[in-house]
């Protein structure tokens, strides 16, 4: 693959939401191709359909039947769908939960196989993509499981004030603090700390580590998890050489806007971290998985049916993960550079002339 022009694979997610809206958007920016090599994984005809109906400028696509076909000064669309596919704008159907897994299987292949640098996802409906194939509570847990079981998957949603990564992620609410265990934080800190690290360039990123319980338990009267899961996982995390601090109540810690003193913020469950950073990100945030072999993100928005064909989805969101996934890519390859074949160490002794002897060497 080049270093200049990476080719970023984009699923269309679910054909009957904003999908397509924000991709033909996104792509109405000729800037695009002067960054990367668009790979559409959808249907050029359903693609076609919404550009009409929302009477958005011309996108030409290169209709292409693999990945090697693409060209690197064109837009190419890899049609996944089958041709009778029926679009139905803003509803919900198990077709379009089968459209939208076909896009996602062969991204993920090609992507895995290195025939695209990074994955760009596009919002699917977590509820008509489940079948035989797909049974999972969303793109992460999916992702986690084609990457292999040395994968410890972690979600991010960032933006250039903010970012914050979750403990727990797609997990009803009345099962998170049964997931709330020592073990699991610990290895969701450690991989936001690579993560910082290798995927967004920091030096000795901090992390702040949220509470579970409101006022961080108040010592012990509203909870304890704090002081016996939490405390000693964040303890455990900073012997391992991880800088995290906490565990910090989450309504104060936005409303005084102490994560501006953090690189990272550790949420313990879905809302709690998301629902403040989505209300300080606005439509700028990205969805960004962590701790696999290759780079995915995603806008952070849903697939948006209230709105559907009205010409009211902001393209921003996507647009913002194309170019994140491009940095990330690159950062890794920064990361994984300067920490390959090191300079090896130069050890000496002194001989019984008093002549130093390299003993790096044979002699």
């Amino acid at each position: 693959m080049s270093n200049n022009k990476i080719k970023v694979g984009i699923t269309h997610g679910d054909p009957n939401g904003i999908g397509y809206e924000v991709i033909l958007k996104t792509l109405e920016d000729n800037r695009i191709l002067e960054l990367c090599t668009p790979v559409v994984y959808g249907s050029a005809k359903i693609a076609s359909f919404y550009r009409k109906g929302l009477e958005l400028g011309s996108v030409p696509f290169n209709i292409i039947s693999d990945v090697s076909q693409a060209k690197d000064d064109a837009y190419n669309i890899i049609n996944v769908v089958a041709e009778d596919f029926k679009v139905e704008p803003g509803f919900s159907t198990p077709e379009a939960g089968h459209a939208a897994f076909a896009a996602l299987e062969r991204a993920v292949t090609d992507v895995k196989n290195g025939d695209v640098d990074v994955l760009v996802t596009a919002p699917i409906n977590k509820n008509n993509i489940q079948s035989a194939d797909f049974r999972f509570a969303g793109h992460t847990e999916y992702l986690e499981s084609c990457a292999g079981d040395d994968a410890k998957a972690l979600m991010i949603l960032f933006n250039d004030r903010l970012r914050v990564a979750l403990v727990t992620t797609h997990c009803p609410i009345a099962k998170v603090a049964g997931e709330i265990t020592e073990e699991h934080i610990v290895d969701k800190l450690s991989t936001f700390y690579r993560s910082l690290e290798a995927d967004f360039g920091l030096t000795h990123p901090r992390i702040a580590v949220l509470a579970l319980n409101p006022h961080a338990g108040d010592g012990g009267v509203i909870g304890s998890e704090e002081s016996t899961i939490i405390a000693p996982a964040i303890a455990q995390a900073q012997k391992a050489g991880v800088n995290c601090y906490g565990p910090y109540a989450a309504d104060g810690f936005f409303g005084a806007e102490q994560y501006r003193h953090f690189d990272g913020v550790l949420a313990m469950y879905h809302d709690q971290g998301l629902a403040p950073f989505k209300t300080l990100a606005m439509a700028g945030g990205v969805n960004f998985t962590a701790g696999l072999p290759f780079v995915r993100t995603s806008p952070d928005h849903g697939t948006g049916y209230d709105i559907v064909m009205k010409n009211e989805a902001s393209e921003q969101s996507l647009r913002e993960a194309i170019y994140a996934a491009i940095d990330i890519y690159r950062n890794r390859q920064r990361h994984e550079e300067s920490h390959r074949n090191p300079l090896r160490r130069q050890y000496f002794d002194r001989g019984k002339d008093n002549v130093v002897l390299d003993l790096t060497k044979d002699e």
